[in-house]
């Protein structure tokens, strides 16, 4: 028997180590409080309730299936929930002989070897969770007939510890049902409807009694139909997730070995007004109380209130249940690119505060639609919020998804310190409606009039920064203002102007006069960094107003005076922009 497997004597190893570890603990500790007693841990095994076998051929080699048996403990304790100790599962085969051939899958399993009619696991440690415990080849044994059937009985023994015994069947031959590849049109626009003709066959060796068929479509598409003998759920709106909509058929009859049904009438599957990138996907099992548990994941559902969803033809009469012999080709998805816009519209905010002081500014974006976007396939990111923080202030408390980089949007290893600019990803949806919304708060190093810094939205590429799916480009930036108007108490932000724009500040931010400097001197310049952050359309072409500008000081009153002016032209413009919006 293999018992000195690298495995094992890392285990070992490690169990040595931990145990030296608790002597000298003990030792150091003197006349400590006499050990609590714990209570003995209780394991318990996963894996298939029951596995279909391909009957054994007539010639040739018999198809093999695989049945993983898993080893669960309940422990939430990642630290010190496990259990250190050495365990023995036995796997009795004898419900099985005549019926099924097993083998041992010699990579997942190292510790294991099959002696008779028992297979013999050795392992030591079982970590809190559920972990991999046997692995199995299965094949219909020569000479079994189909519909034999038979049990594996797992048990498993270890000093301290409960181990609570578990079965899973074996049965040669059973239903095949295998979903059909619709022949949908990929390339929608908003409102489009098409057919769906859901057909499915039954390529198994025995009858299916009864189906369940599986609907599942993300946020843009929609089936309109809600079937009395379908039971349905959609996503939390909340959750940064697709939007999946679900619904759950159970269509009575006996499907029999060999035929072939579609739908009584087919479905309707319409690319709705939020539609951009979405999937279909849409399966066929067997119907049982525990096909339908596991599809139903804990959701709440509720059941449709229309008419009847129908498979046609279907036999009269009753058909054993079994269990499918190729589960991987229940199932086909579709996706699509429905030709749609979203309007990603970024928002600043204005905030004042004197010398010293802590701000705090809410930034971000909304999805105005009217399409909702998804990465479904890839799972990256939709957008980044790309935010150059004013002159004069510096980041004390940032968003936990933001990162901070160089001016000019490079890597920053120095994630603690505040940083010039920052980046903020989204998730891989931005729903219809939705957006980001970014607290950042800021500490006013210097008190500066009308410093601002862009808040662009733009591609998450820092060198391809147009959002290929937005046609108003003029505002996917705005302006975080600090000390702008006073006591920044209109916290709407400022937003470029052109396609909803309400107005841009007038003049760079600017100081007041030190008597120590020249008055024609300026200080340094800070750019807003990159090709592509400054500007609203993200052409690169550095345009707009800068996020920090060239800081001039003001050296007499009349530049003073220019300066209110500027200020006064800035807010009149945008409250005007504000009533037309």
């Amino acid at each position: 028997m293999t018992r000195s497997t690298p495995r094992t004597v890392l285990h070992r190893a490690a169990g040595s180590f931990a145990a030296a570890g608790l002597l000298a603990a003990a030792s150091l500790a003197g006349a400590a409080a006499p050990a609590q007693a714990v209570d003995t841990p209780v394991f318990t095994f996963g894996g298939p309730a029951e596995t279909a076998l391909h009957p054994y051929p007539a010639s040739g080699k018999p198809k093999s299936s695989k049945v993983g048996i898993t080893l669960d403990n309940p422990s939430e304790d990642e630290e010190n929930g496990g259990f250190d100790g050495d365990f023995t599962l036995t796997f009795d085969l004898i419900g099985v002989a005549g019926v099924a051939d097993v083998k041992i899958d010699g990579e997942a399993s190292p510790d294991c070897e099959i002696t008779g009619t028992k297979a013999v696991c050795e392992d030591w440690g079982i970590r809190p969770g559920s972990q991999p415990a046997a692995h199995f080849v299965v094949t219909a044994a020569d000479g079994s007939e189909n519909g034999d059937t038979g049990t594996i009985t797992v048990t498993g023994q270890a000093d301290g510890a409960t181990f609570t015994p578990f079965t899973t069947r074996l049965t040669v031959g059973g239903p095949d049902l295998v979903m059909e590849r619709l022949p949908l049109k990929s390339e929608l626009t908003p409102g489009e409807k098409q057919q769906a003709p859901i057909t499915f066959a039954n390529r198994g060796t025995r009858d299916a009694d009864g189906v369940l068929l599986t609907l599942r479509y993300s946020r843009g598409l929609d089936i309109p139909q809600r079937y009395s003998n379908c039971e349905y759920t959609v996503d939390d709106p909340d959750l940064p997730d697709f939007g999946w909509t679900t619904a759950l058929c159970s269509v009575e009859g006996a499907f029999e070995a060999g035929a072939t049904y579609t739908l009584a009438t087919p479905l309707t599957l319409e690319a709705t007004e939020r539609a951009y990138y979405d999937t279909f996907v849409y399966g066929i099992h067997e119907n049982s109380a525990a096909q339908r548990t596991a599809l139903r994941a804990g959701a709440p559902f509720e059941r449709g209130s229309g008419g009847v969803l129908k498979a046609v033809p279907a036999k009269k009469g009753a058909a054993a249940r079994s269990t499918d012999l190729t589960p991987g080709d229940n199932q086909q998805e579709a996706d699509f690119r429905t030709e749609n816009t979203a309007d990603f519209v970024a928002y600043g905010d204005q905030v004042a505060g004197a010398e010293g002081s802590t701000v705090k500014a809410d930034i971000g974006f909304r999805n105005e639609g009217p399409a909702w976007i998804g990465h479904i396939r890839s799972g990256e990111d939709v957008a980044t919020v790309d935010f150059t923080v004013p002159q004069g202030a510096s980041v004390t408390s940032k968003p936990e998804r933001c990162r901070a980089v160089t001016a000019d949007g490079k890597y920053r290893e120095d994630q603690n310190s505040p940083a010039p600019r920052y980046f903020c990803n989204t998730s891989m949806t931005v729903r219809d409606g939705a957006g980001l919304d970014l607290p950042f708060e800021l500490r006013v190093d210097k008190a500066m009039v009308g410093a601002s810094g862009a808040v662009t939205v733009r591609n998450t590429f820092l060198k391809n920064p147009k959002l290929p799916f937005d046609p108003k480009p003029a505002n996917n930036t705005a302006y975080l203002i600090l000390n702008g108007e006073g006591d920044g108490s209109d916290s709407g932000g400022a937003t470029e102007g052109g396609d909803g724009g309400s107005g841009e500040p007038s003049t760079p931010p600017t100081s007041a006069p030190d008597p120590e400097e020249s008055p024609s001197g300026t200080s340094g310049s800070a750019t807003s960094g990159g090709s592509s952050s400054g500007t609203a359309g993200g052409s690169g072409g550095g345009g707009g107003l800068a996020s920090t500008g060239s800081v001039a000081l003001i050296a007499s009153g009349t530049a003073a005076a220019a300066l209110a002016a500027g200020l006064v032209l800035f807010t009149a413009a945008r409250r005007r922009a504000a009533r037309h919006s």
